[in-house]
């Protein structure tokens, strides 16, 4: 098999992890394998993004961006329920 022929494999630059328990709750946002910062919505996520001088940030690109523990909608901890 060529390297043509395998899988393609990522790492995105982007990973929103789960929700955490707060007042209100958040995600905390790492940024090439670094904390970037907290997200208590999809728009933080994107702020965060266009600190570091991304103007448009893929949120369903999973070669960008990955969301463990819950999408771009879970922002709450019923949602894991």
């Amino acid at each position: 098999m060529t390297e043509r022929d395998s899988p393609h494999i990522s790492a995105p630059r982007f990973v929103v992890l789960p929700v955490q328990p707060g007042s209100p709750p958040f995600r905390l946002v790492e940024v090439g394998g670094e904390v970037a910062g907290t997200a208590r919505s999809v728009v933080d996520v994107i702020e965060i993004a266009q600190q570091l001088g991304v103007r448009h940030l893929d949120l369903e690109d999973p070669d960008v961006i990955r969301w463990v523990g819950g999408d771009q909608f879970t922002w709450t901890l019923q949602h894991l329920l």
